[in-house]
Order: structure tokens, then sequence, then C-alpha cells
């Protein structure tokens, strides 16, 4: 009799740690218990929403065209490489989009580095883009820029790479390479990301237990290095509340399992390909792809940024002294970031 009560006790318990490691399901927006619908969006073709903001000139006289890519936690209303004056005088057009699950585009549970660059594709053929366009990814929005550059290069006219979240398993990089780039991570931050990768059915769980630190970026206290602080704390000081960046609860109002737990599983997670096996997509020079990487980089190491400067030598790769993860943000970056990029000018 004992032996069935502990068997029926030990039953529930795993059952129970179980249904904690299941996340509850998103609530769509437009749905009757989900969040509204406040922009536009266009329908793709498994019937999912993608919510997207336009900048800069028309589409119908601009001179350039930028399909964006935001990083962690972000969303469509990032607006870091945003120069009015420079859009207006170049003629540039930028579109913006919610990465499914984030803001107002509908959760893809079977998102993967391919799916996101066909919703791209997709993105820039409904808003008619042309045949080519450019494509600027910063931090993990490197999954839309690799992913692109891999699956449909014809397409493109330029890339742009900024402060680009890496994924310690790429097969390219040596193992010591890596390992010592891990370790550099805040402890938490290194089992964060070690779930993700070898565990990715406990990143829920793992980041929303108390026993353990979750990661030290969905907790709001990410690695920046002391510039970057300095710049946030400058731009609290100085900017409207109007001008801030959305709050987080937009970024994640459909849930956090399809949007910032999808996006740890997808970026470190096992990738369809290994971007340091790209081929160059402008081999006749028509067009250029660029990587920018501060060197006090907290998020990122800058030492594997270099591999794959060195492994793909046709990127054009900026390394830029005392500055971190918040790239563009500092003085005159998202010009030089524009221009070398749109007008092949040296930076």
């Amino acid at each position: 009799m004992l032996r069935r009560i502990a068997v029926v006790l030990l039953i529930g318990i795993i059952a129970l740690a179980y249904q904690t490691t299941i996340p509850p399901p998103p609530k769509l927006c437009g749905s009757p218990d989900g969040p509204p619908v406040t922009g536009p969006r266009i329908i793709l073709r498994d019937g999912r929403h993608l919510a997207y903001n336009e900048y800069g000139v028309s589409r119908e006289t601009a001179k350039y065209k930028i399909v964006y890519v935001h990083g962690f936690g972000s969303s469509r209303f990032d607006e870091s490489v945003f120069h009015q004056e420079l859009f207006e005088e170049l003629k540039i057009y930028m579109v913006t989009f919610d990465r499914p699950g984030h803001g107002e585009s509908d959760p893809d549970p079977k998102r993967t580095i391919r799916s996101l660059s066909l919703d791209m594709e997709e993105l820039a053929d409904k808003l008619e883009l042309g045949s080519k366009f450019y494509v600027i990814g910063y931090s993990m929005g490197q999954q839309g820029a690799w992913g692109i550059l891999k699956y449909i290069p014809h397409r493109l006219a330029g890339v742009a790479l900024i402060a680009p979240v890496v994924n310690y398993w790429w097969s390219s990089f040596p193992a010591k390479l890596s390992w010592e780039a891990y370790k550099l991570q805040p402890r938490q931050d290194q089992f964060a990301v070690g779930v993700s990768h070898y565990a990715p059915w406990l990143v829920y769980w793992w980041n929303t237990q108390k026993w353990f630190p979750s990661s030290s970026v969905i907790a709001g206290k990410p690695n920046f290095s002391p510039s970057d602080w300095e710049l946030i704390f400058k731009i609290q000081r100085d900017e409207s509340p109007k001008r801030l960046p959305p709050r987080k609860d937009y970024v994640m109002q459909q849930g956090l399992a399809e949007s910032i737990f999808r996006d740890m599983k997808v970026g470190f997670g096992e990738w369809e390909f290994d971007p340091m096996k790209i081929e160059n997509p402008f081999s006749e020079n028509n067009g250029s792809v660029h990587l920018w990487h501060g060197d006090e980089d907290g998020l990122v190491p800058v030492t594997l940024q270099r591999y794959i400067a060195k492994k793909l030598p046709w990127i054009h790769y900026h390394e830029l002294p005392g500055v971190g993860h918040l790239l563009p943000i500092y003085d005159g970056k998202k010009e030089a970031i524009l221009k070398s990029l749109l007008l092949q000018e040296e930076c």
C-alpha cells in the first residue's frame, strides 16, 4: 500500500513539474481576450499577420529601400538607425516590423531562420519594394540578416549587421575560441544561453522560476558597457517620454513564450546553416555586406566577430573603439552605417 502511494505521489510530482515547463497559450492581437491591433499589418502566406511601421520618404519617391530587423526585446518602433535629415536628403524609405510573436505580429511556433527571411521577403513584396532591397539587422535581428543572405541573396542590394548576436555553436568557430567567449558572459547568462541550446523545452521554466537567476537581459540588467549605460542615462535625462522606446509590455503583450523565449530558442539553438559558410552574394561588386561592432560590447564578444570577419573577407568589417552594444545610438554612427551601406563611403 505504501509503495502504491509513493508511486502515485511521484507521478503527481513529475506531472506538476512538467506542467511548469509549458507556457500559457499566446493572446493573439485582435482576438477577444487579446491586445488590440493599432497599426498596419500584412497577411502572410500561412495566414499570420505581420505588423510594420514606415519611416522616411514615401516608397514611390525613395531611391533606397531598407527592411530593418529589430533586436531582442524590441519591436517595430525601434528607430536606432533612423535619421530624419539623412533620410530626406538621400531619399531613404525604411520599413520596420514586429518579428513574429512580438508586439502585434502573430506568433510563429515553427519559426526558424529560414521562415523569418521568407517573412521579410513577403513583406517587401506586399509593400512593392522592388526586386532588390537593403537589409539592416541589429543585435538579435541578425537572424533576419544572416537568413536572407543564405536563402534569398538574389533579392539583396546590400546588408548591414550591427552588433549581431552570435551563436556559440556555429560549427566554424574553433572550440577554444568559442568557449573562451562563452565564459565572458555573466554566469547567469551562461546558464540561460546553455539551456536555450541544449534544453530548449526548459527555456520557459528556466526564465520564470525563482530558484536560480535567469537571463540578465530578460531581468533588465544586461551586461552593457559603462559607455552604454552613460548613453542610456543621457537619453533618460534629455528625451521626452514620448520619444523613448515603447515599454516592454508592448513587445511581450502576446506572451513571453512566442516572443523573447522563442527568440532565445531560435538564436541559440541548432541553426540550419553556418553563416561562416555563406558565399559572397556580391561577387560582381553590385552590393556590399557590412558588419559593425564595438570593442567594448558586453553582450557579444568582439573576438567572435573578428573571427567571422576573417572567415568571410568579403564582409566589410568595422570595429569601433570605446563603443558598446548600443552602437547605432553613439554620435555619428547611424550616419556612418547608412552611408557605407548605401553610398559605399569608406568609414
